[in-house]
C-alpha cells in the first residue's frame, strides 16, 4: 500500500527529555538568584517602576564558545560599573529565524555544517547559559522554537518574539506561559500594531498542545504573562526609532490599554541592515530620553568583540576569523565600551542635574 504519512521525512531522531538535560547540566542557587534578579529588574523597569535605562547587548548570534565567553567576561564588569543607572542584559542567542535558508543557530547546528546535531547544540546553549549565569550577567534571547524553552528558559531572563514569529499564535501562546519578561518585535514589514496585538494576546490565559519536562505531549494551560511590551526594530518602509514613530507606537499602545514603556532595537531596520549606523541610533535613542521621554526604557545592540561580519564556509568552518558575527554585522567591542560609558556618564550627569534642582 502506498504510504500516506511522513511522505517528505527522511528520518526521525529521538531527542533526550528536557528533564534529563535539567538533571544532567542543573542550574545551581546562585544562578537562579541572577535569573531571579534579572527578571525582576527588567520586569521593574517595563513598568516604570525601575528608573534605570535597559541595554541589551552582544553578539547576533553565538557560534563559538570560547569568544562568547570572552565576550562575557568584558561585559560583565561593564554591567556591574554602571548598575546604577543601566542595568545591562547580554544578547545570548541560539535560534536564528530565516526568511527562506540559512544557518539557523548553535541550537539546531552547533558545527555550522549542516549535521543538525540538535542534541549536543542544547547541551552546549544550556552550558553557555550557565556560564553566563554564573558571572552574574542576565541573558536575554529569542525563542523561535516552541519546544525549546523547555531545555533553556530557566536560565533566560529576558525573551523576545522575533519579527517573523510575533504574529504567530502559536508564539504568543508560548509567550503567555513563559515565566520572563517578553518583547515582542514589529513585523518584519514594519506593522507595530502586530506586536501590539501580540503583547494584549499573551497577556492572556491560553490552552494549547506542548511538551511537558519528560517530553510527552501534553495540554499546556496558561496564566497569561503580564510582562510583554513592543520592540521597534524597523521595518521595509524603514527605520521607526525616531519620536514620531515612537509616538505613533505609544498611541498604538494606549489604545490597546497596555503599558506604553518599550524597548528599541539600533540593528535590523532601524540602522538599515549597517552596522556603522547602530551608534547614531542609540545616541539618538538616548537623548530622547534625556529630553524627557520616559517610554523609551531599553535599548538593544548588535555587537561582538570584532566587528563586521563574515560568511560561514560549512566546508571548513575552522577558517572563521575570531569574534566575528555570522549572521548580521556587529558593532565591534571597543564601539561597545565607549557608547556604555558615554550613555553612562550623559544619564549620571542629568540625575545629578535633577538632584541639584
Amino acid at each position: 500500500m502506498t504510504q500516506i504519512y511522513d511522505v517528505n521525512v527522511k528520518n526521525i531522531q529521538a531527542l533526550p527529555t528536557p528533564r534529563e538535560y535539567l538533571e544532567s547540566l542543573p542550574i545551581t542557587d546562585a544562578v537562579a538568584e541572577t535569573v531571579r534578579r534579572g527578571r525582576r529588574q527588567i520586569a521593574d523597569i517595563m513598568s516604570g517602576k525601575d528608573k534605570r535605562m535597559l541595554v541589551i547587548v552582544g553578539p547576533c548570534s553565538i557560534h563559538d564558545l570560547k569568544a562568547g565567553t570572552e565576550y562575557a567576561n568584558r561585559l560583565k564588569e561593564l554591567a556591574r560599573r554602571y548598575e546604577d543607572q543601566m542595568l545591562v542584559s547580554m544578547r545570548v542567542y541560539f535560534e536564528k529565524p530565516r526568511t527562506t535558508v540559512g544557518w539557523k543557530g548553535m541550537v539546531y547546528d552547533p558545527h555550522m555544517n549542516s549535521t543538525y546535531d540538535i542534541t549536543t547544540g542544547l547541551r552546549m546553549a544550556r552550558e553557555f547559559l550557565l556560564n553566563v549565569g554564573a558571572m552574574g550577567l542576565a541573558a536575554a534571547t529569542e525563542f523561535v522554537d516552541p519546544i525549546t524553552p523547555q531545555y533553556i528558559a530557566d536560565l533566560v531572563s529576558w525573551g523576545a518574539i522575533g519579527a517573523r514569529t510575533a504574529e504567530s499564535q502559536t508564539h504568543r501562546e508560548m509567550a503567555s506561559g513563559l515565566s520572563m519578561p517578553i518583547g515582542f518585535k514589529n513585523g518584519t514589514g514594519g506593522s507595530v500594531q502586530l506586536a501590539v496585538d501580540g503583547v494584549v494576546a499573551s497577556q492572556a490565559a491560553h490552552a494549547f498542545l506542548g511538551v511537558d519536562g519528560n517530553g510527552k505531549a501534553s495540554i499546556v494551560m496558561t496564566k497569561g504573562n503580564p510582562n510583554c511590551h513592543i520592540v521597534l526594530r524597523g521595518g521595509s518602509r524603514g527605520p521607526n526609532y525616531d519620536a514620531t514613530s515612537i509616538a505613533d507606537a505609544v498611541a498604538l499602545l494606549k489604545s490597546a490599554k497596555v503599558r506604553t514603556q518599550l524597548i528599541v532595537d539600533c540593528s535590523h531596520a532601524n540602522s538599515n541592515k549597517d552596522h556603522t549606523r547602530q551608534a547614531a541610533v542609540y545616541r539618538d535613542l538616548l537623548k530622547q530620553r534625556l529630553a524627557g521621554n520616559e517610554d523609551i526604557v531599553g535599548i538593544m545592540l548588535e555587537s561582538h568583540l570584532n566587528p563586521g561580519a563574515q560568511k560561514l564556509d560549512e566546508r571548513d568552518p575552522s577558517k572563521l576569523k575570531y569574534g566575528v558575527s555570522i549572521t548580521d554585522a556587529c558593532i565591534g567591542w571597543d564601539e561597545t565600551a565607549a557608547l556604555l560609558a558615554e550613555s553612562y556618564e550623559t544619564l549620571k550627569s542629568r540625575q545629578q542635574v535633577s538632584a541639584g534642582r
